[in-house]
């Protein structure tokens, strides 16, 4: 039988790492991170190892196994922000570091063929589906978790991603929208954090746009996308909520309302969005 994961009590130099609560037991130790196993583990381990030997460095490097049954990923240094997000991270120049990361992400994502055998993680309740709300084939294996507990900053800017658990098969415009959603944001300005309530959702979703490179043809599709993907974190989350404590918990502290008032901020402000993407000047054909 395989020991059971090593707890806090048990190894005193552990420092647990408190995040939003999703993944219990995660310590670091020295320079590493431990977390529990689950099944996804070596399909994610796998992928960050691709990631470093294609040039991507802002990312953990897998590591392995301990011998408490724990997975091994360097920690990474920085400052995670806390929500509600600070004034420091509403500036553009924070927009166009992320845009840039996430492209460097996807460029050295894009050679890398998941094994046959991968496993990938998701929401507890919500179908696991290899395709984005469009229904568009795969083009990579993205992050598609953008939130800020798991974006890194140094010297005030984004400068890596930790927390793949969501990892999977997306498309580069699946992406862009899960950034978008967390960063601009696109909510409702009632869930926004202060300094972020006033800004022009518009021109900030065009700035990422820009920053990122993003195509004619990503720009078009950019808002239907992002419709039907916070209609899907609503009903994902409500099913997450039936099923698992922590997102129950969550559901009831603000998620039931703050997820439909967002879709309802979406189709009020889409086509507001659509006509800045699709006629600033500037962008990749």
């Amino acid at each position: 039988m395989a020991e059971a994961p090593r707890t806090d009590d048990d190894d005193p130099a552990a420092e647990p790492l408190v995040g939003d609560g999703v993944t219990a037991g995660i310590v670091r130790v020295g320079d590493t991170v431990r977390r529990p196993v689950r099944p996804f583990t070596a399909t994610i381990q796998a992928y960050l190892a691709h990631l470093h030997s294609a040039g991507f460095t802002a990312a953990p490097v897998p590591l392995g196994i301990d011998e408490h049954g724990r997975e091994i990923l360097t920690y990474v240094p920085g400052d995670v922000p806390r929500e509600p997000l600070p004034a420091s991270a509403a500036g553009e120049d924070v927009l166009v570091a992320l845009a840039q990361l996430i492209r460097r992400l996807h460029e050295a994502a894009q050679s890398w063929t998941p094994p046959t055998d991968a496993t990938w993680g998701g929401i507890p309740g919500a179908a696991g589906t290899d395709r984005d709300p469009l229904g568009q084939n795969p083009e990579l294996v993205g992050h598609r978790d953008y939130c800020p507990g798991n974006v890194v900053f140094r010297e005030g800017l984004p400068a890596a991603l930790i927390d793949f658990d969501l990892a999977r098969p997306t498309t580069r415009l699946y992406e862009i929208a899960n950034a978008l959603y967390w960063w601009v944001p696109l909510m409702d300005p009632r869930d926004r954090a202060p300094t972020f309530v006033d800004l022009d959702a518009a021109h900030r979703v065009a700035v990422f746009a820009d920053a990122y490179g993003a195509t004619d043809r990503q720009r078009a599709n950019l808002v239907p996308l992002a419709e039907r993907m916070i209609h899907g974190f609503h009903q994902g989350a409500r099913a997450a909520a039936d099923r698992d404590p922590v997102f129950a918990r969550m559901w009831e502290e603000g998620v039931k309302d703050r997820m439909p008032r967002a879709e309802a901020w979406i189709a009020r402000e889409g086509a507001a969005i659509a006509d800045r993407l699709t006629g600033h000047n500037g962008h990749a054909p």
